[in-house]
C-alpha cells in the first residue's frame, strides 16, 4: 500500500512540495493516483473478420488493477466494437470536428461519438498535423468543443526528427502545449501522448531517457504554468514504436504514465504491452 499523503505539508509555494520525514512518498503517492493508460490507436486498419479476432484477443487479456486501457477503431468499427468488447476497456475516436453540426461533408462531430457512447477521442495526432495541415489552432479548437460536449481527450504532442537533431524539441512541445492548455475546459478529462514524429510506425524508438525527459518537461510546465494539482494529477503517456521489447522498461520511467500504440495494437503483443502497467506497482 503507498504511504499516506497525511507525511507530506506544503508551503506557501504551491509548486514546491516539501516532505517533513520520507522524501519519496510525495513520488509514490502521486504515481499511485494516476492510473497507467494502455491506448490502442487502429488508425485506417481493420476489417469486420480482423476486429473479431482482435476483440477476442483483448477480452481474454490479463489486465492488471492499475491500468486502463482504451482502443480506437476506424469510425465504421466504433459501434460493433464497443458492443463485442469487454466492459472494462473504453473506446475512442481518432478525430472530430470543432463545430456540433453543420455542411462538412465526411466530418463527424463530438456530439454525434458521445450520441452512440463513445467516451474518448485522439486529438492533435502528428498524421492529423502533418498529412491533413491541422494547426495548433485548429487542434485546440477541437479540445474545446470535444470537452464542452463531454468526451475526454487524448491529446497529441510530439516533434520531428529535425526539429529533435536542431535542439528545439521543448519549444516544439511545450508551444503545442501551450495552445493545447488554453483551450481546455476539464483537466481531468485530458490525458498528454507525447509522440516524437521521427519515432512513429519507423521502428526507431526513443530512448527511456529521453522520454523521461521530455515527459519531465512537460510535468514541470503544467506545474508552473496552470498548477501543481493538475501537474501530479495529468497523465502524460508514450508513443512512437512502443512494442514489447520495450515496453516494460519505458513503464518504469517516474513520468511515462502509459502509452499510445500504433501497429503494435493490432498485434497479439498488445497484451504485453497492456501487461506492462504492472511495473509501476513494483517501483
Amino acid at each position: 500500500q503507498p504511504f499516506s499523503l497525511s507525511f507530506v505539508s506544503f508551503s506557501d509555494r504551491p509548486h514546491k512540495p516539501r516532505t517533513t520525514l520520507f522524501p519519496h512518498t510525495l513520488f509514490i503517492n502521486i504515481m499511485a493516483q494516476r492510473k497507467f493508460f494502455v491506448g490502442g490507436n487502429w488508425k485506417c486498419n481493420g476489417s469486420s473478420a480482423s476486429n473479431n479476432q482482435l476483440v477476442e484477443l483483448l477480452n481474454a487479456t490479463e489486465t492488471p488493477e492499475n491500468v486502463e486501457v482504451v482502443v480506437s477503431p476506424p469510425f465504421v468499427f466504433l459501434q460493433s466494437v464497443r458492443q463485442n468488447l469487454r466492459p472494462d476497456y473504453a473506446i475512442s475516436a481518432q478525430n472530430c470536428h470543432q463545430e456540433a453540426k453543420g455542411a462538412f461533408t465526411g466530418e463527424v462531430s463530438a456530439e454525434m461519438l458521445q450520441d452512440i457512447g463513445v467516451p474518448f477521442v485522439i486529438l492533435g495526432h502528428s498524421e492529423r498535423r502533418n498529412i491533413y495541415g491541422e494547426t495548433d489552432q485548429l487542434i485546440a479548437q477541437k479540445v474545446q468543443h470535444a470537452q464542452k460536449a463531454g468526451l475526454s481527450v487524448i491529446a497529441c504532442v510530439g516533434e520531428r526528427l529535425e526539429e529533435r537533431e536542431s535542439g528545439s524539441t521543448n519549444d516544439v512541445v511545450l508551444g503545442q502545449i501551450r495552445a493545447i492548455a488554453a483551450a481546455v475546459v476539464d483537466w481531468g478529462k485530458i490525458v498528454i501522448a507525447y509522440e516524437p514524429v521521427w519515432a512513429i510506425g519507423t521502428g526507431r524508438v526513443a530512448t527511456t531517457e529521453q522520454a523521461q525527459e521530455v515527459h519531465a518537461t512537460i510535468r514541470e510546465w503544467l506545474a508552473k504554468e496552470i498548477s501543481q494539482e493538475v501537474s501530479d494529477a495529468t497523465r502524460i503517456i508514450y508513443g512512437g514504436s512502443v512494442k514489447d521489447d520495450n515496453c516494460n522498461e519505458l513503464a518504469r520511467m517516474k513520468d511515462v504514465d502509459g502509452f499510445l500504440v500504433g501497429g503494435a495494437s493490432l498485434l497479439p503483443q498488445f497484451s504485453a504491452i497492456i501487461r506492462s502497467g504492472s511495473q509501476k506497482t513494483q517501483l
